[in-house]
């Protein structure tokens, strides 16, 4: 009887014990604007919108960790995107924003999946505007000519040391023919001290069976406290002549209590001659830790050979391409809720 009692107690104990050691997390972002769009191009008129995104991409994501024991750790985190303005899911896929799973231990952490590229990390960290707003280093990856998911990958990040950082990534092709395999390789670098972040990463695709597509960034920044400044550099050298793109965004940020200013200035350039200068202002005033309401303002200006547009975490604002030197811009007032 009294082993009885005893094997019942250790069923009722342990998984209790193995829920200690597991951890799982909902989380998200709903965030929706009502904005003013023009693409400048002749015959289109300026557009009144309500966006979803603006500031942050609206969101809903699963993480979790669980405990092996001898510092090792499993972990997973597959992350939805969603339209909160129509409802709508990601176009892209359910979760095509992150869908990882990996361990972590004093080795550093591997994850597989769809997981960030090196570039992406080294950008966002550099961004003046943290990629959020219109105008922000997310307009280089919204065209499309750098890479910022890669699918079917298996990637690594070592453990800070004195502050350095490694990551590196391989995102297979799965293609049955030999060459192009389509697959991607990239590493990156970062060193985070106190205030003070650099980073530089590089990625080569292949692409085509005559050359490699090749990506470049790097990134700093500094923190003075209340004035944070930024800069990133990016750059995408696809396989052929006259298609070099290259993406510049210096600028920062002051903090005062809850209110926060953002202010930068980008130019993209393609090895055509095409080129667009421009200019990013926003505000944001935090309600609470989770709530915060904001307005921003956007704007390129194109010369003859240039479409370029503007890209946010949810949505663009791109001239079409016969409109050559249109200037677009976009003006928002929204409101983001985190949970």
């Amino acid at each position: 009887m009294k082993m009885k009692s005893l094997a019942i107690a250790l069923l009722t104990v342990l998984p209790l014990a193995a829920h200690a050691q597991t951890s799982v997390q909902i989380y998200g972002i709903a965030d929706a604007s009502i904005g003013i769009e023009d693409t400048d191009a002749p015959g289109e008129d300026s557009r009144t919108v309500i966006s979803s995104g603006t500031q942050a991409t609206s969101r809903i994501g699963f993480r979790g960790t669980e405990d092996l024991g001898n510092g090792l750790k499993a972990l997973f985190n597959i992350e939805a995107g969603y339209a909160i303005d129509t409802g709508a899911q990601d176009t892209a896929g359910l979760f095509q924003r992150r869908a990882v799973v990996g361990l972590q231990g004093s080795f550093g952490t591997v994850t597989i999946g769809r997981e960030y590229s090196p570039v992406a990390a080294v950008a966002q960290s550099a961004d003046p505007l943290g990629h959020a707003y219109y105008g922000s280093a997310l307009t280089g990856f919204g065209t499309g000519r750098l890479t910022r998911r890669l699918s079917n990958s298996v990637n690594y990040r070592s453990n800070d040391l004195s502050g350095f950082a490694v990551l590196a990534a391989y995102s297979a092709g799965e293609r049955q023919t030999n060459d192009p395999s389509g697959s991607l390789v990239g590493v990156a670098a970062e060193y985070k001290n106190g205030p003070l972040y650099l980073g530089a990463a590089y990625q080569q695709t292949e692409r085509l069976a005559t050359g490699d597509d090749k990506e470049y960034t790097i990134g700093a920044g500094y923190n003075f406290g209340a004035v944070d400044l930024r800069a990133v550099y990016m750059e995408a050298d696809p396989t052929g002549g006259n298609n070099d793109f290259k993406y510049l965004s210096l600028g920062g940020s002051y903090t005062a209590g809850p209110n926060k200013f953002h202010l930068t200035g980008h130019q993209q350039r393609l090895e055509n001659g095409a080129r667009g200068n421009g200019i990013s202002l926003a505000y944001s005033y935090a309600l609470s830790k989770r709530t915060s309401v904001y307005t921003a303002y956007a704007h390129v200006r194109n010369n003859g050979s240039a479409t370029f547009g503007l890209v946010s975490p949810g949505g663009s604002v791109v001239p079409p391409t016969t409109a050559l030197g249109a200037d677009p811009s976009v003006f928002n007032l929204g409101v983001r809720h985190s949970f």
